[in-house]
């Protein structure tokens, strides 16, 4: 006949006692942890960054420029492996707000050199910081050897 009136009361009262509960087989499938995890640490940044208006992507994009001034886009679309409209997209978004600009290279007219623009310093700064305090967030969830382990087995499946 089922559970009992008494057993789906005490189910229904205990507030995720488990959270592992009811997901069954899926809490082996590796690809649905990547996601909760991705989940929790993008949540986390949008908080970090809510009020510098960036994204992940755009942090990424200005901390390369900054590192690699003259970067072509191409180059800076292969290392953060976006296609290049996506690439396009964010240089965009970044240049309509001042925080880089783009110049034709000297060797190859075709190709494009990013330059980060004063408030693009200034903006990098004040996210590098906030990249601290999520990195903190994040870390302290693990020892060190965790954290270099993590990075080697993340490294596996996207590098």
């Amino acid at each position: 006949m089922g559970i009992t009136r008494n057993k789906q009361s005490a189910i229904a009262s205990t507030p995720a006692t488990d959270a592992r509960a009811g997901r069954g087989d899926l809490d082996a499938v590796l690809g649905f942890h990547l996601r909760l995890a991705h989940g929790a640490v993008y949540r986390h940044f949008a908080e970090t960054f809510s009020e510098l208006e960036l994204t992940q992507k755009q942090v990424s994009v200005l901390w390369l420029v900054s590192d690699w001034p003259g970067l072509s886009q191409t180059t800076l679309s292969h290392q953060l492996q976006m296609d290049r409209a996506t690439t396009t997209e964010i240089v965009n978004r970044l240049a309509a707000r001042g925080l880089l600009r783009r110049a034709t290279m000297a060797g190859d007219r075709r190709k494009l050199a990013l330059h980060l623009l004063p408030a693009g310093t200034r903006v990098l700064a004040r996210a590098r910081k906030a990249v601290r305090t999520h990195e903190t967030w994040l870390k302290d969830r693990f020892s060190s050897a965790e954290v270099e382990m993590l990075i080697a087995l993340l490294e596996r499946i996207h590098g």
